[in-house]
């Protein structure tokens, strides 16, 4: 995982001091009444940590998508995302809502990582089911056509598949971290740059 400066990495060194531990294997179907989602971001506590946030979300958990190997874990996930798995009530939430909601908590013209996380681990996508395929690409259309963005958008809507929940450390860590999730979002540029990307 290439990170951008010597700083981010010590940054990040510090952040990630738990232990580690086996991932967990896919979970069950959400709850009745409640749908889901999957978004990648960049670093998967900080699209935990926002789109956790948003009226209507139930729950988000970390983890990793989009690989083919079947047993991703932090330190081995060749080809996944770091993604986030989002169940929310569609009668205080949409689908199309949770787009909207998602686009600005990301840099959507950055193929290469996010912010100072470098690598393909760390790139945008939005995972779809064939049911949701639809409104996503309507959603993308949507904010290219809008020119809130300061760039080409490259964000991909992918076909999801396996989603493997990431090793218990790293779940809800901002609200179990704050000072070290405070340290590692304001080390690595997060929020400057999503100014600059979008207009307000």
């Amino acid at each position: 995982m290439i990170r951008r400066s010597l700083l981010a990495s010590l940054l990040f060194l510090i952040a990630c001091a738990p232990e580690s531990a086996p991932a967990q294997t896919p979970s069950n179907p959400p709850p009745t009444g409640l749908q889901e989602a999957v978004f990648a971001g960049g670093c998967f506590w900080c699209m935990e940590h926002d789109m956790g946030a948003i009226p209507g979300v139930v729950e988000v958990m970390s983890g990793y998508t989009g690989g083919r190997n079947a047993n991703p874990t932090y330190e081995n996930h060749p080809g996944h995302y770091e993604a986030v798995r989002v169940r929310f009530d569609p009668s205080v939430i949409t689908y199309a809502q949770l787009l909207e909601r998602y686009w600005p908590l990301v840099d959507p013209t950055d193929d290469g990582g996010q912010f100072c996380d470098r690598g393909s681990s760390y790139r945008t996508a939005i995972f779809v089911t064939p049911a949701q395929r639809a409104e996503a690409e309507a959603s993308k259309a949507a904010i290219i056509a809008s020119g809130r963005v300061n760039g080409q958008v490259v964000t991909p809507i992918l076909n999801l598949g396996r989603f493997t929940e990431a090793e218990e450390y790293h779940r809800d860590y901002a609200r179990r971290n704050p000072a070290r999730y405070a340290m590692y979002r304001a080390g690595c540029g997060r929020d400057r740059i999503l100014r600059q990307v979008w207009r307000r």
